[in-house]
């Protein structure tokens, strides 16, 4: 195979001399790459390092350490340090040899004096150099390969020689063991592996200096812990066998062990998981089953009480939606943990699923012992959490049943525990109520609902009513705000009965993208009778607007109803704001970059509002009906919505006072200089038939345009 050299020599005499001798050797052949100067072979060597293996390749340096550019054992360090894989022999005059017998300290594999039979000695020299690299490189490789393969396995593995010296343990007996491989090299096998009977704490027999003895593989006795040097006890597994030289002699022993508590440890662990909820570590369906009919047996023996609370947080799925699902994890574990400190020790704080909790209270003396119980639970979980920078603040609705008042067992009781807790949602949340047998047709009413309005999407039994929004300076239609109602077998049902229903369910996103494209078709087409452009006002709930693909889904609808953004109003309501307004910011303002107006409905009635109009990007403010409707009899009224119009002129926003219904109330709003009006006084909201009607009726100069 042709070695390729490289040869660093400014003496032309010398490098010739060289190239002669290599060109006539037997050992050969050789292929000599000259260069004068340390930095060309550098750069040669730098270069090697960038070629694939090959007969290219170059397979020795010959060197003299003093170069033009570079002498003594900087040379020598230099091209070592460039490529420390490739061998390099010392050429250099018998002056120098000292120097030379200094490099090969620091890994230079020989040196040559200068003045030698080079035809001879360089040759047998280089070759003998090339052959110990590639041997050396080989048995490292191997060596490397072995090192990674034991260091890679799952089982520990730990030498002796055949006196019972330890030679060798990889990471994984490392860590079993305690002790690290170069502290144990040396020691005996039983200082450093303690392995005793788990009956009877004896030592157990060493299986390592058995399989030397016997010449055989040999296994551990079964129930053996190994002690580790920090005195951690771990259960363990293993098989020894010898080990032979070339000529069958015993050397030494190899033992291969594992942890087997790690798999009793799982065992108690999956048990452990089939009975727990994994987020908040609280008992699971199955396992709060279990105690509520062992507690439903003693109970009915003892003549004793027992209570379960139903427990549903208010508002939890606002938060996972906005905040994330990492958020709503802990926030549920904070929760967990709250209720626990609220109940006895013999009571069982179950976690059913997503935000709902369980609560068994056995062998109560009367039923005033739950609604303690329920009040103390409610008022710890309205404290503070500290989940992210501002914290979180979160209420909940508790139902309770009692047996055997409301039911005789477990299942019935769960049943009307969760009747007990809508109807605590339904009378405002952040409260508890007893099941009432009344509850009981209401619960099923309300299953009865959810069908019905998934059905209702799916049936296309959704329908938009409009009512027109007023300037009160110029009785003109400015703008049309779009009211989904639900044409159900029993009649027209308002929204206010089927909204709520269908954001718990999961369906609001759904019927919002529905309202929402019907509202900007029928703009559109309005647009396209040749009546005047004025603004389609659109209601959009606090779940639709925290979907991630919501600012898209509104760029797609416009596109598809070839409505400019512009005339597209969307109203949000203050609560809509209350929780991750950093979210809700980013939103608002992707939304008036498509173009599209905003409006805050039900101004007043929310949080901080002041702070909203300086954070978010609002075109309009909606003055709630519940301040319109006694304008005329209440002073306090009458301030805030004149203090509102004000605020709102001030700021250069729109402002539409809502539910307006009769003169008296139009003419204070004038007299407040109020820019917009809507309500029955004006128009009750319609079909899209009427409305077309109205507006072909109405005059051109009735209308104004959205500018």
């Amino acid at each position: 195979m042709l070695q390729h050299i490289l040869l660093i020599q400014n003496d032309p005499a010398d490098a010739e001399a060289v190239h002669q001798a290599l060109s006539k050797s037997s050992d050969g052949p050789f292929q000599v790459e000259w260069v004068r100067r340390c930095s060309e072979g550098l750069e040669r060597l730098v270069t090697e390092l960038r070629t694939e293996k090959g007969e290219n390749r170059i397979a020795a340096v010959l060197t003299d350490l003093s170069l033009p550019d570079s002498t003594g054992l900087d040379t020598f360090d230099r091209l070592f340090l460039a490529a420390p894989e490739v061998p390099i022999l010392i050429l250099c005059p018998a002056h120098d040899e000292e120097i030379a017998k200094l490099a090969v300290q620091r890994g230079a594999q020989d040196y040559l004096l200068k003045g030698l039979a080079y035809d001879f000695v360089l040759p047998k020299a280089l070759l003998n150099m090339v052959e110990r690299a590639a041997h050396a490189e080989a048995l490292f490789a191997e060596q490397e390969r072995a090192q990674v393969t034991l260091n890679s396995i799952g089982d520990a593995v730990m030498s002796t020689d055949v006196f019972g010296r330890v030679t060798y343990l990889n990471v994984v007996a490392e860590s079993m063991t305690g002790w690290s491989r170069k502290e144990a090299e040396g020691r005996a096998a039983e200082e450093v592996l303690q392995i005793i009977d788990v009956g009877t704490r004896e030592t157990a027999r060493n299986p390592m200096a058995q399989a030397i003895r016997e010449n055989k593989t040999v296994e551990l006795t079964a129930n053996c812990v190994l002690i580790r040097r920090d005195g951690f006890e771990a259960g363990i597994e293993d098989s020894a066998a010898p080990i032979h030289d070339r000529r069958g002699h015993v050397t030494g022993a190899v033992m291969v062990f594992h942890d087997v508590s790690m798999a009793r440890a799982m065992t108690i662990k999956m048990s452990h998981l089939a009975q727990h909820d994994s987020l908040t570590e609280l008992p699971n369906r199955l396992l709060f089953n279990d105690r509520l009919t062992q507690a439903l047996a003693l109970a009915l023996r003892n003549h004793k009480k027992l209570a379960v609370l139903f427990l549903d947080l208010d508002r939890f799925k606002l938060i996972n939606d906005s905040m994330g699902h990492d958020v709503g994890d802990h926030l549920l574990q904070s929760v967990a943990r709250r209720l626990l400190t609220c109940v006895r020790g013999a009571d069982t704080v179950s976690r059913q699923g997503g935000d709902e909790f369980v609560i068994l209270l056995p062998e109560i003396a009367r039923c005033q012992d739950a609604e303690v119980c329920a009040e103390k639970m409610l008022t710890s979980l309205r404290a503070r959490h500290d989940i992210g920078p501002r914290g979180l603040y979160v209420t909940g609705s508790i139902g309770i049943a009692t047996f055997p008042d409301d039911a005789a067992d477990g299942a019935t009781l769960l049943k009307h525990a969760d009747a007990a807790m809508y109807d605590a949602k339904a009378h405002g949340r952040d409260s508890y109520k007893f099941f009432k047998r009344a509850l009981d047709t209401r619960a099923v009413e309300r299953q009865a609902l959810e069908g019905s309005l998934r059905q209702a999407v799916e049936r296309n039994e959704l329908v938009l009513h409009y009512q027109p929004i007023v300037n009160l300076s110029t009785d003109s239609i400015v703008g049309i705000e779009a009211l989904v109602r639900w044409r159900s077998q029993d009649g027209l049902v308002a929204p206010t009965d089927f909204i709520p229903t269908a954001e718990e369910c999961g369906i609001v996103v759904s019927v919002g993208r529905w309202v929402l494209r019907e509202a900007c078709h029928q703009a559109r087409a309005w647009q396209k009778l040749g009546f005047p452009p004025i603004r389609m006002a659109v209601n959009v709930s606090a779940v639709e607007l925290r979907h991630k693909d919501f600012v898209a889904g509104v760029q797609h609808i416009l596109r598809e109803a070839g409505l400019e953004p512009r005339f597209l109003e969307l109203e949000i309501t203050e609560t809509s704001l209350m929780q991750d307004s950093e979210a809700i910011a980013s939103v608002l303002h992707a939304l008036k970059r498509l173009g599209v107006q905003l409006s805050l409905d039900d101004f007043g009635t929310g949080y901080s509002s002041l702070s909203h109009l300086k954070r978010f990007p609002i075109d309009t403010l909606k003055i709630d009906h519940s301040f319109v409707c006694d304008l005329n009899d209440d002073a306090h009224d009458d301030a805030i919505v004149r203090a509102v119009i004000g605020m709102g002129n001030a700021l250069h926003i729109r402002i539409v006072a809502e539910g307006v219904e009769t003169a008296e109330q139009l003419a204070i709003l004038r007299e407040h200089r109020c820019s917009e009006g809507q309500g029955n006084f004006f128009y009750a909201a319609r079909g899209a038939a009427d409305i077309s009607l109205l507006l072909s009726e109405r005059t051109h100069n009735s209308f104004v345009a959205v500018a």
